[in-house]
């Protein structure tokens, strides 16, 4: 998923509180371990990827976890002391534990190089009649030197120039696609999944008629008024070998629960399914979230709700079924295809539909403050939860936009719309 602009240091309301929980990075020096604490990374001990770096001195272990709760409280009393905290370039300390952040900056961004991805295609999807129908999935090379953690984002600079005539153009933040040991697990890939955006005959032109040329897919509209996205139609007409330029990484609102008992509810639209991916790898596929013996350290249940105009533009389903098939008890997703499926009433299936197929098993799953539910795509997604489960916490006398309020403050909702 795209954003453009400047990047905003997002925190879902109250994630400060003591008993929030998320993935570790780095433990800070002096903190008391946690031996016996189940965590559902492998350390870096324990990992056969190597190490990222980053910039200067700092080492960023692979796959180490922050926030327990032992150590955030350590770091409250030594705040509490009054204990000057040092800032760090490249880090942002996020409950009392630090994760990378913009390592790399729009005015000094990291020189990447595409690589061929050996799972998937670059073009993930088959056209539909829709003049946007291409998505695509790109891996970029960056050597252990842009660190990141599952949720978070990196911005990637087109050329240019851009609507405003910048060149090169403003950043586009990307919802990274790839878990933070990478698509090959090495920690030197990242991986974005990425929608080619092209709009004809509206506002914003900067092909007039004649002017569009085949695009990497084949796609042209030489008898329309065309806009073409400037970032998202460079990256996918990159190819093997193309250098790209890399900021960030940045985010926090999107992290995982350290707890490996969590229940992970994820709704995603289109290419909002970039950060569901690089759970999804971690929880189900990586070495990384193995145990020594090949069990997997999450033992709570993901279910994965995903919108998409048509079944072409269905993304990573091969990934999906391969994990329902694999983890059965711990892994579901369901589709909502709007513009070819209908619930039982004859209304079109968008994700709140879908999810009200099950909203009582669901709510009863939010009741849990194991639940988390994460949100990553086009905005009217929030008002659909409140579609959905409006009318059911009515009955239970809990008012939703309370009800999701008070999980968002516990840092149980999280949200990343555009």
């Amino acid at each position: 998923m795209s954003r453009s602009g400047r990047v905003p240091a997002v925190l879902a309301a109250g994630a400060a509180c003591a008993g929030a929980a998320h993935w570790a990075f780095v433990t800070p020096a002096g903190l008391p371990a946690r031996e016996s604490a189940p965590q559902l990374r492998a350390t870096a001990r324990g990992s056969n990827a190597e190490a990222p770096k980053m910039t200067g001195s700092s080492v960023l272990p692979t796959g180490a976890l922050f926030v327990a709760a032992a150590a955030a409280s350590v770091a409250v009393a030594r705040r509490a002391e009054g204990e000057v905290a040092v800032k760090k370039k490249g880090v942002k300390v996020v409950h009392g534990q630090e994760i990378p952040w913009n390592i790399f900056s729009p005015k000094a961004p990291y020189q990447g190089k595409v690589v061929k991805n050996q799972k998937h295609a670059q073009t993930l999807t088959t056209p539909t009649g829709d003049a946007n129908w291409e998505t695509t999935h790109l891996t970029f090379d960056h050597g252990g030197n842009v660190p990141y953690l599952e949720g978070q984002s990196i911005g990637i600079i087109a050329p240019g120039p851009d609507k405003k005539g910048e060149t090169p153009a403003r950043i586009r933040l990307y919802s990274i696609a790839s878990s933070a040991v990478g698509d090959d697990e090495t920690s030197k890939t990242v991986s974005l999944c990425v929608k080619r955006v092209v709009d004809l005959n509206k506002e914003h032109v900067n092909r007039e008629v004649g002017e569009d040329k085949p695009d990497k897919a084949g796609t042209h509209f030489p008898e329309d008024k065309v806009y073409r996205g400037v970032c998202s139609n460079h990256i996918c007409d990159l190819s093997v070998g193309d250098d790209v330029m890399i900021t960030g990484p940045t985010g926090a609102e999107m992290l995982l629960p350290e707890d490996p008992e969590a229940n992970i509810v994820m709704l995603a639209t289109g290419t909002g399914i970039a950060p569901m991916r690089s759970y999804m790898r971690l929880l189900f596929n990586d070495k990384a979230g193995a145990n020594a013996d090949g069990s997997r350290k999450f033992k709570g249940l993901a279910w994965l709700f995903m919108g998409v105009p048509f079944a072409k533009s269905l993304l990573y389903d091969d990934e999906h079924t391969e994990y329902k098939t694999k983890y059965p008890d711990q892994f579901k997703f369901d589709y909502a295809v709007s513009r070819e499926d209908k619930n039982a009433a004859g209304q079109k299936m968008y994700i709140q539909t879908k999810m009200a197929e099950y909203a009582e098993e669901l709510w009863e799953m939010m009741q849990s403050p194991k639940t988390h539910i994460y949100m990553c795509g086009l905005k009217g997604m929030e008002a659909g939860m409140a579609e959905c489960f409006g009318p059911i916490a009515e009955k239970a006398g809990v008012n939703w936009l309370e009800f999701a309020k008070a999980m968002k403050k516990a840092d149980r909702y999280h949200v990343e719309v555009y």
